[in-house]
């Protein structure tokens, strides 16, 4: 019997996981199929039932929190941040996890980076903060730069890395106010950058100068300016498909125990981005 996956989420036309998740499916010869499941909030209580027939689904905004309440058990990946987006169904029992944050981590150590060091995060909310948590728990010294207007919120987050890691090393400051140090690493979790917007670009030039590996969770377009002056600096610099099809892998490790090189992994980043690169332009 063929198993079923799909994912879950409000707005899924421009989705890339349904490519994502059959290329991974091929490279292990598995015939299984990967649909889309579109709900508004309200809806989303009469799609239980269609859910748990799954052999196991990914969840995207804006049901990353309110799919909890389906879940029998949480992964302490779940437990960390209050967000599902993997959910793997075995002999009745729904388990959520996050792999959002394992795309991050593991994009960043196939890229070269790092977080251990000297980090500058760009923006806080959203995927941002789990950038933020994440950074702190790898034992770096974290500057989150954000607008004035979103200063109250960041400080919630820094109340939950200090939480979780009381002696997290971190300070918050306003783009204009960002310091005159060199940073280890540079994370934008901004929109500023993203398609069709390709020509803007969110800190100075003296900023990207100041950072020795910048990462970027945009991946339309495949080069940000952002990423394209990092690397006209002689800086390496590596976009947001990455960290999409890494988070894909952890769900496949998830559901069926399956494990990829990471040449196979950069295959389908790159068939991604030609993807994206095609129906974009």
């Amino acid at each position: 019997m063929q198993r079923k996956y799909a994912l879950l989420g409000g707005k899924l036309g421009h989705t890339l996981s349904p490519p994502i998740h059959q290329r991974l499916f091929e490279l292990k010869g598995r015939e299984f199929s990967y649909g889309l499941i579109e709900a508004e909030p309200l809806e989303l209580e009469g799609k239980k039932s269609e859910l748990s027939q799954l052999a196991g689904y990914n969840v995207t905004i804006p049901h990353k929190q309110a799919v909890i309440s389906f879940m029998d058990k949480l992964d302490d990946s779940a437990k960390r941040y209050g967000a599902v987006n993997c959910v793997d169904n075995k002999s009745g029992i729904s388990t959520g996890y996050n792999t959002d944050c394992d795309g991050f981590l593991r994009s960043i150590m196939a890229s070269g980076g790092r977080l251990g060091g000297n980090t500058l995060l760009l923006g806080a909310g959203g995927v941002g903060r789990m950038m933020a948590i994440e950074t702190c728990l790898a034992g770096g010294r974290l500057t989150m730069a954000v607008l004035e207007s979103f200063m109250s919120q960041t400080e919630k987050v820094k109340e939950d890395i200090l939480a979780l890691v009381p002696q997290a090393d971190v300070q918050i400051v306003t783009f204009d106010k960002i310091p005159a140090e060199q940073f280890d690493t540079m994370i934008n979790a901004t929109p500023v950058g993203m398609y069709p917007k390709c020509d803007e670009c969110v800190v100075t030039d003296r900023v990207i100068q100041s950072a020795g590996f910048v990462f970027d969770a945009i991946y339309n377009p495949r080069e940000t300016l952002l990423i394209r002056k990092a690397k006209a600096m002689g800086k390496p610099a590596v976009g947001g498909m990455a960290m999409l099809v890494w988070q894909a892998v952890s769900a496949h490790e998830v559901w069926d125990g399956d494990s990829y090189t990471d040449a196979q992994v950069q295959d389908i980043i790159d068939e991604m981005y030609e993807r994206v690169e095609r129906d974009f332009k």
